[in-house]
């Protein structure tokens, strides 16, 4: 049953990736262009720092699928275009695995192919101790992912209804592995209350996986029967919107959800983002034109992103978050009502003060 719903989750998330329009509020974050901002493109370095690991470039490939046939073929293919291209991969999540062992070859694939490679383990926030670390070694992860999924697990047919437990397991998981521990939602985002408590509970760092993205909202629905839940479509907070919630905050934050071309990667690194991941657009083009065109989409982003950086005077990623930016329309709003400042000088201070290293002045 479970290999059954991964596989359809895969099917669901391509349709209605190829349906949405993801834009929305990553539009509303506009960099304030200087003439002469610019920098030598050798003086660009990609690496970043998340979660006290060194990772060649901020992109990565977000957590995904596997625990059927189909999904580690599809697992084998993403390690490959993650290997090529050096970014960090997380594996979907590993609750197949550790239900039944036998569709541990769908998940052990990602380290087959990518040997050196950076690679997380996902679990979800039920999971013991002991089966996260089973998790970890079965694809000597580097780290580890806890998925938060509680609308997911709403809209489900046979999804989990108790949430009460989430915090205090995530504690214990903390506790009771060797890698650092990053906490993502599915596309729902983390609101800064929600990250403050994730920085108390020991966690190494938060991606908050906003919405605009895949959403399992809708996927779940399409495998009802009754139609229910149809108004949960449109729950939750963008990933820039999650990003000025972390403002000021200490524990280092991942972005994705929505994410669809190498400007929204600056866009996201520049409020404040250790790295950002990337899943269904990864996936649509692997899906619907091939490894090699994701390889060559992929190479295409990260030679972007240098252009970007060389524009606009940044010669490490996280110093983007010193360039100065316009913030308007709904996510604008969404600030006002919550009270989040977005007048330059506290925004620039605070991108500052939460930038995952020591940030070189940005040339503007």
């Amino acid at each position: 049953m479970i290999s059954e719903r991964k596989d359809d989750h895969v099917r669901l998330a391509t349709e209605l990736h190829r349906a949405a329009d993801t834009a929305r509020e990553f539009d509303d974050v506009r960099f304030v262009h200087h003439a002469l901002a610019g920098i030598d493109r050798h003086e660009v370095d990609l690496g970043v720092t998340v979660a006290g690991m060194r990772w060649h470039t901020p992109l990565f490939i977000n957590a995904m699928t596997g625990g059927s046939e189909r999904t580690g073929v599809i697992n084998r293919q993403l390690a490959i275009a993650a290997r090529e291209t050096g970014l960090a991969m997380a594996t979907g999540s590993m609750s197949a695995f550790l239900r039944d062992p036998g569709a541990a070859g769908s998940y052990r694939v990602v380290r087959e192919e990518n040997p050196d490679g950076i690679v997380l383990a996902n679990v979800n926030a039920n999971t013991s101790a002991a089966d996260a670390r089973r998790a970890v070694e079965l694809v000597r992860a580097d780290a580890l992912q806890i998925h938060l999924n509680a609308v997911q697990e709403t809209v489900m047919p046979e999804g989990d209804r108790s949430f009460g437990a989430w915090a205090g397991n995530i504690g214990r998981i903390v506790e009771g592995v060797e890698v650092p521990v990053i906490v993502k939602e599915v596309g729902f985002g983390l609101s800064g209350e929600t990250i403050t408590r994730l920085g108390d509970l020991g966690v190494a760092a938060a991606d908050v996986s906003g919405s605009g993205g895949t959403n399992f909202a809708l996927i779940e629905q399409g495998r009802r029967a009754d139609g229910g839940f149809a108004y949960l479509a449109d729950w939750g907070q963008s990933a820039p919107a999650c990003l000025l919630e972390a403002l000021g905050s200490e524990l280092p934050v991942l972005a994705s959800g929505g994410v669809r071309h190498p400007l929204d990667v600056a866009r996201a690194l520049a409020l404040g983002a250790s790295a950002v991941g990337i899943s269904g657009v990864a996936l649509d083009i692997l899906l619907a034109r091939g490894l090699d065109a994701l390889i060559a989409e992929l190479g295409g982003w990260l030679d972007q992103l240098v252009s970007l950086m060389v524009l606009l005077g940044a010669p490490r990623p996280a110093d983007l978050t010193g360039c100065d930016l316009v913030i308007g329309g709904e996510l604008a709003h969404y600030c006002a009502a919550r009270g989040i400042r977005i007048d330059q000088p506290s925004l620039r201070q605070s991108r500052a003060a939460r930038a995952p290293e020591p940030a070189a002045p940005c040339l503007v």
